[in-house]
């Protein structure tokens, strides 16, 4: 499945970045770990992981936006708890949100369900039509 915003985001396509799953307040995104996307240990770049996160937990967030307005990020957390290998897939959840602030959490697990990162973001949307 693409990755459902209003706007492209060709850094993530650039990535190989697909959404799996998405709605109620969740979403599940993953990436494979191409050569390509490698740090100099020879493991997922953290920008790979840290961009896997923040598009899972702001699609999480707009899942629960009705009238599917734009998102930006504008404080965002994240612990990197191991090296990440292979296929990457982030998990994040969404808290209710007020009119246009919502709060985001989400882990990054590899192909074998290792916890890899965790991270808690805030978004604000606003009109789709704004730049």
């Amino acid at each position: 499945m693409s990755i459902p915003f209003t706007r492209r985001i060709p850094f993530a396509e650039l990535l190989g970045i697909e959404c799996l799953e998405l709605g109620e307040g969740r979403a599940v995104f993953a990436v494979i770990v191409k050569p390509e996307l490698l740090n100099s240990w020879g493991v997922a770049h953290g920008g790979v992981t840290a961009t896997l996160l923040d598009i899972a937990m702001s699609a999480a967030g707009r899942s629960l936006d009705p009238e599917r307005r734009v998102g930006a990020t504008v404080e965002w957390k994240m612990n990197f708890l191991a090296p990440g290998r292979h296929r990457l897939m982030a998990t994040a959840r969404a808290v209710p949100q007020g009119r246009t602030l919502c709060c985001c959490d989400g882990d990054v697990t590899d192909a074998d369900g290792i916890l890899i990162a965790r991270g808690l973001a805030t978004f604000k949307f606003r009109s789709a039509k704004s730049p």
